[in-house]
């Protein structure tokens, strides 16, 4: 019975580190996705005159 009960610890513990290593995962993941779309936002985008082609050629 002993033994039964230091496997169940071991196993309690791991599933504690994998789901703790799970969630820090989703919250990296997430901050990415966010930080990524603000990015891309318009308002950050500065034009550059030198890269625009001309209309009239």
């Amino acid at each position: 019975m002993e033994a039964f009960k230091k496997i169940c610890k071991i196993v309690a513990i791991a599933a504690a580190i994998a789901a703790f290593v799970a969630g820090i995962v989703i919250c990296v993941k997430k901050l990415k996705e966010k930080k990524a779309a603000q990015g891309e936002s318009e308002e950050n985008y500065v034009s550059c005159s030198c890269c625009e082609v001309p209309e009239n050629n």
